[in-house]
């Protein structure tokens, strides 16, 4: 049993709320993105509709199954090692393919604004699904060896139950290298390609803006609008909003991992320690992140805010209707 502390009980609420939210925005999301009535390119649907199921799959794994019904109803088959052990691992893989998917969907906006010469061949539905479907492949298979890291904590009646780190992930060096790989796929480098991208974004479409005001200021037109500018305007914020989201969001994590690192912790005092407290709140935000591109979307894009409320709506029309 946990110590009944402040932050625990705050942890007891915000688990279950975050799954009724997670669950409820991403299907939402998937639903209407699916639809294709938002204005938006296809590729851009694919890589949106991909991380809303990737969310989805984290929000389910993570939270529900490895949160709320391990703290909320112990005791049940989900907690025997093998159950756990799977878990963790489509645990891992559910972020991995998540984290992944915003990189990926940041580079093809980066390409689309930056490479107009790679644009034709590889901004193409084709090429959205071969990546969606090589990202997903790939990280199922590199998080199976999570299976074969954890051990029993006790062994009842011949059931091995609970799971906890066995010593050779700490003792052996095959271990200790599929632990770094595993840290520097998720997060640090997704964050580092992120900033990148969009700082060369960010430089690339200054240059252009600024080249642009200079052709309009030649126009003899005193009242014009640029068609081109609106839509780079309008990918812009889609982009940074997303991946400034994860970025926000993802920060409490690995600076605290970086001070792990350094201060060389490898335990707590307690759950009063400002270590855990670090720790588990970066975690939290973390799976925040799950349920943000939602209300991103909604606050961005018009036609998706249009989309939305119609959905809402629905229930009760039709509730009407069948009165009537």
């Amino acid at each position: 049993m946990r110590e009944p502390t402040t932050f625990h009980q705050i942890e007891d609420i915000y688990y279950p709320l975050l799954a009724v939210v997670g669950v409820l925005v991403n299907s939402l999301a998937i639903l209407i993105l699916s639809r294709g009535k938002c204005g938006l390119s296809r590729c851009i649907t694919h890589y949106l509709v991909a991380m809303a199921v990737a969310d989805l799959l984290v929000v389910f794994t993570d939270v529900i199954l490895f949160g709320v019904i391990h703290f909320h109803f112990p005791g049940t088959y989900l907690d025997t090692t093998p159950a756990r052990s799977l878990v963790l691992v489509l645990l891992y893989a559910a972020t991995d393919i998540s984290v992944w998917f915003t990189v990926a969907f940041t580079f093809d906006r980066f390409v689309t604004i930056c490479c107009h010469k790679l644009k034709t061949k590889y901004c193409t539905e084709k090429t959205v699904t071969v990546l969606i479907m090589t990202v997903s492949v790939l990280f199922c298979l590199q998080n199976i060896p999570w299976y074969f890291v954890y051990e029993p904590e006790f062994i009842l009646d011949n059931v091995p139950w609970g799971s906890t780190l066995s010593v050779s992930f700490y003792t052996e060096a095959a271990w200790t290298a599929f632990d770094i790989l595993n840290i520097i796929l998720t997060p640090f480098l997704p964050f580092v390609l992120i900033l990148l991208l969009n700082a060369l974004t960010v430089r690339h479409i200054l240059v252009a803006n600024r080249v642009r005001r200079k052709l309009l200021d030649h126009s003899k037109s005193e009242n014009h609008t640029d068609p081109e500018m609106e839509n780079r305007r309008k990918s812009i914020i889609l982009i940074f909003t997303i991946s400034g989201s994860f970025i926000l969001l993802w920060m409490t994590t690995v600076l605290y991992f970086l001070y792990w690192q350094i201060a060389d912790i490898f335990s707590y005092t307690g759950p009063h320690d400002p270590a855990y407290i670090a720790e588990q709140s970066g975690y939290m935000l973390q799976l925040l992140s799950t349920c943000t591109n939602t209300c991103i979307y909604a606050v961005t894009q018009t036609k998706f805010r249009e989309q939305l409320k119609n959905a809402v709506k629905y229930p009760f029309t039709a509730i009407v209707k069948l009165v009537q």
